[in-house]
């Protein structure tokens, strides 16, 4: 059995105190947007016509000499002294009368470098063993041959035993091709060896002006020594 519900109608009414119905939030309007930021500035200021009609501010920029020879490094000599080291009869004293330490630099960069190639690390002993082998040349020779007053310094002692070190380097050269520690390698070694002596004992006698002249033979052992440390390096 259904029953009726009686609903009362909804009136509106249209008087003053009449409420509008409005959206909960209702963004303002948004500002105008700009592309450009007003706090940075990135124009870079073109170089004005009296500053384009300057130049260059160094007129004499060609006729610089090269960075080489403002290091003092002078590549036809270090050339030269290196071709009168490889004729072990007679090189030219007059070359290595000016020393420098380029050249010997660079062989016992070399000399490392292909002992490292045999799988040895040896550069600290390299260096340090020529520190070693000039303060050695220094002291004895200045002290018991020539006196404190010789005109053999440190620095030359380096250069001349540096440049001695060309013929190890052919021989660590030399040893990759061949078996380590055989009766080949012990041959070369003392072929080389004796070649590094003669060149380095004859620049120290005549380098010296001619004052170890009755000493050669006490010149030549004590670079016999000095290179059969380094050929040993090679060898073992």
């Amino acid at each position: 059995m259904s029953k009726d519900f009686n609903i009362p109608p909804v009136v509106f009414s249209s008087g003053v105190n009449q409420r509008r119905s409005t959206p909960p939030f209702q963004p303002g309007p948004r500002p105008a947007t700009t592309t450009a930021i007003p706090f940075m500035s990135f124009d870079v200021a073109q170089p004005t016509s009296s500053a384009a009609q300057l130049g260059p501010t160094n007129p004499n920029l060609d006729n610089e000499p090269p960075l080489l020879e403002e290091l003092g490094i002078n590549t036809k000599q270090i050339w030269n002294k290196t071709i009168s080291i490889l004729n072990p009869f007679r090189p030219n004293p007059d070359l290595h009368s000016d020393a420098d330490l380029s050249g010997p630099f660079l062989f016992l960069l070399a000399f490392g470098l292909f002992q490292l190639l045999s799988g040895k690390i040896h550069f600290g002993i390299i260096l340090g063993w020529t520190t070693v082998s000039a303060i050695f040349l220094y002291a004895v020779f200045n002290s018991m041959l020539a006196g404190w007053n010789g005109s053999l310094d440190l620095y030359r002692c380096l250069s001349l035993i540096g440049y001695g070190m060309l013929p190890m380097v052919i021989l660590s050269a030399l040893a990759l091709f061949v078996p380590q520690g055989g009766a080949v390698v012990l041959a070369m070694a003392a072929v080389f060896v004796a070649w590094s002596t003669r060149v380095c004992a004859w620049m120290l006698v005549n380098v010296d002006v001619g004052s170890w002249d009755e000493h050669r033979g006490l010149v030549a052992y004590t670079c016999f020594l000095i290179y059969m440390l380094f050929s040993l390096l090679v060898i073992f």
